[in-house]
């Protein structure tokens, strides 16, 4: 995009190196027309020549002190001789007034200025001028183009800092526009993660749901099966086993088909959190015919869908678990504790215990902690395994007490299921 200063600055770039010419040739031709003189158009052609190979044909020179200083005294020679021809090119002076404000450094330019001055005073001389007059003459035209050698130099500098912001403000559009670049591929590398991220957990949540569902059923119905075989002789046992092996193929595949959906486990369709811990207690206690005790602390209240979940889910695996792997265990125990700003599931048995430093490798810590853990920990949540080889386990859940206001479409969910 080109800008006014941009448009400015490239005039008075054009323009500039052609000024010289011009106070060189148009009081030339003026003069060669009043008056043809050889020497005249001889000195003109001279000082443009000069100039020419001074500063058009060698731009480098400009940046030499020394080869500036030849070259403005040699112009200041010709200007002050074709002056002393003809009067005209008192014009050419002012030209180089400009000059010499344009290519010498520092002091020198106003050396030059006053050199020019001094020519173009002195030269031609007026008869009956005074020393006083001369020197007042003198005087004005070197504050004259002082001045305005000042202004010349004002207007260069300007324009110099004005082509150096321009650098500037390209080459930071260029950084800024690299910058957006990266910042768009990071984007896109940061939405590619996130969506990689969203996959694993989907595979995750997937993983625990038919893990919290259909393995316990189907360790559940082998449990049956495996009764049932002992208890072949006695047919009304077989037939209790087989209608509840059928029971729990029932359950597990609406288990499976919430879980695909994504819906709130079955029990908590119907109940809160307290009495869909005791639904499902009942119903291990009657599946693996050893008791279970569920008490209840603090004020019941419906809680987010998640952290109902989430307890629910936990207290399904714990008990899973102790049929699993404490067939010792005598005494089961739920405890619910509502807190103010938590609440707390605690699970514990008196069965065989396990080492909890060789937890990783064992089959009683497998994807069952795993799983728990995870659920309680994508809530911010504390897990906690208490356990020692015949002492029995303990599990702690604490996750924050959200309630269930929280969640959009719970109470509206709760009032359906009223």
């Amino acid at each position: 995009m080109v800008t006014a200063a941009d448009l400015d600055t490239s005039r008075w770039d054009r323009a500039r190196p052609a000024l010289p010419y011009l106070f060189i040739l148009l009081p030339a031709v003026f003069a060669l027309l009043r008056d043809w003189r050889p020497e005249v158009l001889a000195l003109a052609v001279l000082a443009g020549a000069w100039h020419w190979f001074m500063v058009t044909s060698h731009p480098t020179w400009i940046e030499r002190p020394v080869a500036m200083v030849v070259y403005f005294v040699v112009m200041l020679a010709v200007i002050g001789t074709l002056a002393g021809i003809d009067a005209l090119f008192t014009v050419t002076g002012v030209g180089a007034f400009v000059q010499a404000f344009t290519l010498l450094p520092g002091w020198w330019a106003y050396a030059g200025v006053a050199a020019t001055a001094g020519v173009l005073v002195a030269v031609p001389p007026r008869p009956g001028r005074t020393p006083g007059e001369t020197l007042y003459a003198f005087l004005a035209a070197t504050l004259i183009a002082s001045a305005i050698g000042l202004l010349t130099r004002t207007v260069s500098d300007q324009n110099d800092q004005r082509r150096a912001m321009i650098v500037q403000l390209r080459k930071t559009g260029a950084e800024l526009a690299a910058l957006a670049e990266e910042n768009a591929n990071l984007q896109a590398r940061l939405l590619a993660s996130a969506r990689e991220a969203g996959v694993l957990g989907e595979r995750q949540r997937m993983a625990r749901e038919i893990h919290d569902t259909i393995a316990q059923g189907l360790t559940g119905i082998l449990t049956q099966l495996e009764a049932a075989d002992d208890a072949i002789d006695d047919i009304p046992a077989v037939r209790s086993r087989l209608n509840t092996v059928r029971t729990l193929a029932r359950e597990s595949l609406n288990e499976a088909r919430r879980s695909v959906q994504g819906l709130r486990p079955a029990p908590l369709d119907e109940a809160q959190l307290a009495t869909a811990l005791h639904d499902v207690a009942a119903k291990w206690s009657r599946t693996t015919g050893k008791p279970v005790s569920v008490s209840v602390t603090g004020d019941p209240r419906p809680l987010h869908a998640e952290v109902e979940t989430t307890l629910l889910r936990v207290a399904q695996e714990a008990l899973a678990n102790v049929s699993k792997h404490a067939a010792s265990a005598t005494r089961v125990g739920l405890t619910l504790s509502y807190m103010d700003d938590v609440v707390v599931l605690d699970v514990r048995d008196d069965g065989c215990g396990f080492t909890l430093g060789a937890a990783d490798s064992s089959d009683a810590s497998g994807f069952g902690l795993i799983a728990m853990r995870q659920r309680v920990t994508r809530l911010a949540g504390e897990f906690v395994i208490e356990t020692a080889p015949g002492q029995g386990t303990g599990i702690s859940a604490t996750v924050s007490a959200i309630p269930a206001d929280a969640d959009p479409g719970s109470s509206g969910h709760r009032e359906s299921a009223g």
